[in-house]
């Protein structure tokens, strides 16, 4: 009856309010609570917001406290929001433990100032695309591009204060695609601004593919051999569907992970070369391939070939036209030894099934060096180079950034045309 804990009051709040959203007041007491009022303070006057008093004690109140009707017209740029509070308890001379809690809010009721500036005039499904925008805020939060498959893409500031570029992604397995700028403030005041891309559909290629004994006794007995994953597992088409499904889910979500990055850094311009990094090599898969196992007429499992697989010369070398960091060089799993190299702007390349690999991570190479040689480590059944393109851990067409005529008009194009609205404004 006579315990001396006053009651606990916390507020879910980062310091702003834009006078829309509610705020979230916690006040606990083991004793129970007796009564409690929240004060809206300002430079000029105080309003009462809440003022309750229980019948039963209560060890736990949650408050949502709602802007008043009034507080959308205030000037104040800072209030206070004071909580009380009185629990049931003897203590103090009967009249129980007090708390009192002050929380200061900046008030901030403007949304960020955002509008796109340039931006590629298509994508194609499978395919990527550009876009510069301008985004202006005082408590600026945070910037992204919202997808209508739920990736952000992260956006990179360029040229000039307030300005960012995104390349985007529409990954194969997505129908269709949306995308827009959104920028938020600490306040959680939001503006959206939409890209206008056309979309232009693209067929892949489905595949039907019956698995043979020959196949299940010879790679795919090896290839359990060597993953934990298969360790105990006997029956070859289950060994066959963990490989293809567990392993490779594993190995993509590496690669994801690795290629998802994107810097915070300014950047004045984005320069690329179109991409072919095996002399003379000829496709022998491409991108978007979506196969379907079977085995004595029973679908077993399926996967999407996310590369374009070119060959030529046996461990012929692998000489990347564009120079960059190498972020992966090492091994992993179905796609064997694999670097990975970052060009920037969230843009990497993937070279799998090398035999040999002559950088490291944390190198920087020039265009034209010789990173690799081609092979058959990993889930390949003959001597060959899986070239992969990934744009924020979206894998996209390989095609597009191997023809130049597609990187002025959709990258180099776009981004002169913003350095120049950019610059008269």
């Amino acid at each position: 009856m006579f315990e001396r804990e006053a009651p606990v009051i916390s507020m879910k709040n980062n310091g702003y309010w834009n006078l829309k959203n509610s705020l979230d007041i916690s006040i606990d007491d083991t004793t129970g609570l007796k009564a409690y009022k929240v004060i809206l303070i300002g430079s000029s006057e105080e309003t009462l917001l809440y003022n309750e008093q229980f019948l039963t004690p209560k060890q736990s109140v949650n408050i949502k406290v709602e802007p008043p009707k009034s507080a959308y017209t205030m000037k104040e740029n800072d209030i206070k929001i004071v909580v009380e509070a009185v629990d049931t308890s003897k203590w103090n001379f009967f009249k129980g433990n007090i708390a009192r809690s002050e929380f200061k809010l900046k008030i901030d009721k403007k949304r960020p100032a955002l509008n796109t500036v340039a931006n590629s005039y298509k994508i194609s499904k499978g395919g990527a695309a550009l876009v510069v925008f301008k985004a202006e805020d005082e408590n600026l939060k945070e910037l992204y591009i919202e997808t209508s498959f739920n990736k952000k893409f992260k956006a990179q500031p360029f040229y000039k204060e307030g300005y960012y570029i995104a390349l985007l992604a529409w990954p194969i397995k997505e129908s269709t695609f949306r995308a827009a700028v959104v920028a938020k403030d600490y306040a959680d005041n939001t503006s959206k601004a939409h890209i206008p891309l056309f979309l232009k559909d693209i067929q892949y290629k489905v595949s039907n593919i019956k698995i043979s004994d020959n196949f299940l006794k010879g790679k795919i007995a090896d290839l359990a051999e060597e993953f934990a994953e298969t360790q105990g597992v006997t029956d070859p088409i289950e060994q066959f569907k963990i490989i293809n499904e567990n392993v490779r889910e594993k190995n993509e979500k590496l690669i994801y992970d690795i290629t998802s990055k994107v810097s915070n850094e300014m950047i004045q311009d984005f320069y690329i070369n179109k991409m072919y990094p095996l002399k003379n090599g000829a496709v022998v898969a491409r991108f978007g391939d979506h196969r379907l196992y079977s085995y004595n007429g029973n679908r077993i499992s399926e996967s999407y070939h996310l590369g374009l697989d070119l060959a030529s010369n046996a461990m012929a070398q692998i000489k990347p036209h564009n120079g960059g960091e190498v972020v992966y060089a090492g091994y992993n799993g179905l796609y064997g030894n694999m670097p990975i190299l970052s060009h920037g702007l969230g843009l990497y390349t993937l070279y799998g099934h090398c035999s040999s690999v002559n950088v490291n991570s944390g190198d920087i190479i020039q265009a034209g060096t010789h990173i690799a040689n081609t092979g058959k480590s990993g889930y390949a059944m003959g001597d060959h180079l899986h070239f992969g393109v990934l744009i924020q851990g979206v894998e996209v067409r390989p095609a597009e950034w191997m023809d130049a005529t597609w990187i002025k008009l959709n990258i180099s194009d776009v981004i002169k045309s913003a350095k120049t609205i950019i610059d008269k404004n």
